[in-house]
């Protein structure tokens, strides 16, 4: 029974480790997303600073498979290449190395050990959650609640070791995993394949090192797999995706598997030489260390041949010429893209800028089949509506997987924000379909305007394009300047759309034009008066986000 419930305190140490370890990654992205965003913004060719951008964000995000993962869908969706993604990957193996050092906490001195700060950490955060107002507070909490689990969890699994600490179960399987290397690491990728961390795996190999059951051997193995397990996260997250997003994940499984390999010979002929040293028992700080050394190490190493790892992909990865990936609807939206809500959230804002752009050109089609008679852009309307309406699907699909995610205040704004956007621009789309219809109409009516009816159109309609240009420019720039002129155009349109009305009307009475044609006329004004108002409606969420 006392078995049991060790088992039962070591599988609940292992759930508390990886939920603060989850709670502790959300709390550093909430505070530091914008910084992360920026950071991949500087991103260029050199490689040097993608390694960077790799560290700091693995770092905050406390994931490599989340940094890789996130790697495949910026690659997925064209925003960054092959040549970028190389560095980011390298320097996620490095970042991925700050979970060891927090786990390595305990051993670095009685005041830093799990049993004496973590529950009083939790507790003072709890209170923080509770009944701090301030979003930013709450996220500190957050922040503290996990970096407080991840410690008590390490203690439950360690106390539960501590009792088989020299049984001969332990010693004989790492024994076995250090005197076959191939062993120890398949049994390092396996455990961390499963768990799909390799912070993780690495911090419960640690947990049994602080007992004393590990050697020298066994670490050196188990973690060079734990690096290669990591890679089937991205490996997993690339199915579906274009071949240079399966390039990325497949470089990701290269570099750690030619590091492996090398530093795995070189450790094999050391422990030859060193044959005691091998057999000696590790430390938690030990492993941190040679986790640490391995990537960096590795990372020097393979850096001048980025290039060739990237060819290599390519060779391995071969392009499919019956295979069309032009056609992609929403390039920047990807799933993968929600490991990380800042990022996310930004990738959503871009299509609704796109969509924003989609409904522009709209407007300028359907109009352009009103005051020319070129029915070539009236097609073209008709045929981009639909595209318009999958895009407001897909839109809002997305951002409701978004919405689920755990975001600040400031976010859930955005993404309310966004969902109003979307709906005010498929509105748009669809009332230029309608001034798209009225114009077909007219073409198999053979009804004309007068010169005075084509003047008032080109009138309202320069005013109620450049409202909603101007909503665009406001959404894209945070101007309020637009903003401001958004809602000056949207009122000179209202103005112009009872001026021209009153004006028709007056030609209708006194049968100065068709009376067909001077419906179909009406009725573009007033879409046109109801696209501007749409305009306004962007133009107020951006203004409400910055007030």
């Amino acid at each position: 029974m006392e078995q049991v419930e060790l088992l039962f305190k070591f599988a609940g140490g292992v759930g508390m480790f990886l939920y603060g370890l989850h709670i502790m990654g959300e709390g550093l992205q909430k505070t530091a997303g914008d910084k992360m965003k920026k950071l991949l913004g500087y991103l260029t060719n050199n490689k040097l600073l993608a390694i960077l951008a790799g560290a700091v964000i693995t770092s905050v995000m406390q994931s490599s498979s989340a940094t890789t993962v996130m790697v495949v869908g910026f690659v997925n969706a064209g925003i960054m290449s092959l040549t970028q993604a190389v560095g980011v990957i390298m320097g996620a193996n490095i970042g991925t190395t700050v979970t060891a050092w927090i786990v390595s906490m305990s051993e670095l001195g009685n005041l830093l050990k799990p049993e004496f700060f973590a529950p009083l950490l939790v507790g003072i955060a709890a209170f923080i959650v509770l009944f701090a107002k301030n979003d930013r507070r709450r996220t500190i909490g957050e922040l503290l609640i996990g970096f407080g689990l991840l410690f008590v969890g390490l203690s439950y699994m360690s106390g539960a070791i501590k009792p088989f600490r020299d049984a001969p179960v332990f010693a004989a399987v790492f024994e076995t995993l250090g005197a076959h290397p191939v062993l120890g690491i398949l049994a390092g990728a396996a455990v961390t394949a499963i768990i799909q961390s390799s912070s993780a795996s690495v911090g419960i190999l640690q947990t049994l090192a602080m007992n004393g059951v590990v050697t020298w051997k066994s670490v050196v193995y188990i973690t060079l797999g734990q690096n290669i397990g990591t890679c089937v996260t991205a490996l997993l997250s690339s199915t579906g995706a274009k071949k240079n997003a399966k390039r990325a994940a497949v470089i990701h499984l290269m570099f750690n598997v030619i590091g492996a390999v090398l530093v795995g010979m070189f450790m094999f002929v050391l422990f030859q030489i060193k044959k005691d040293w091998g057999l000696l028992h590790a430390g938690s700080v030990d492993i941190s260390v040679f986790h640490t050394v391995f990537n960096i190490v590795n990372t020097i190493v393979l850096f001048p041949f980025a290039g060739w790892l990237v060819r290599l992909s390519e060779i391995i990865v071969r392009e499919d010429e019956n295979e069309d990936e032009s056609n992609e609807l929403l390039p920047h939206l990807d799933i993968r893209m929600l490991e990380n809500p800042s990022l996310a959230v930004e990738q959503a804002e871009r299509e609704v800028l796109r969509m924003g752009n989609m409904a522009v050109e709209q407007l300028r089609r359907c109009m352009d089949g009103v005051l020319a008679g070129n029915m070539k852009k009236i097609r073209k309307v008709i045929e981009t509506e639909e595209v318009m309406d999958q895009t407001a699907g897909i839109i809002s699909e997305y951002l409701v997987n978004l919405e689920k995610l755990s975001l600040t205040d400031r976010q859930n704004e955005e993404v309310s924000n966004l969902f109003y956007a979307v709906n005010d621009l498929e509105r748009i789309g669809d009332h230029c379909d309608n001034i798209a219809g009225m114009a077909l109409r007219m073409q198999e009516q053979k009804l004309q305007f007068s010169d005075k009816a084509m003047k008032g159109l080109n009138r309202i309609y320069t005013k109620t394009i450049d409202a909603v240009i101007q909503a665009n420019v406001a959404r894209e720039y945070r101007d309020m300047n637009a903003v401001k002129q958004t809602f000056s155009d949207e009122e000179k349109v209202d103005e112009l759309e009872q001026e021209l009305r009153e004006g028709h009307i007056k030609r209708l009475s006194k049968n100065q034009c068709n009376a067909q044609s001077g419906i179909i006329y009406l009725d573009i004004l007033s879409n046109m008066e109801r696209i501007a108002d749409h305009a306004v409606n962007l133009a107020e969420y951006i203004e409400n986000e910055m007030g």
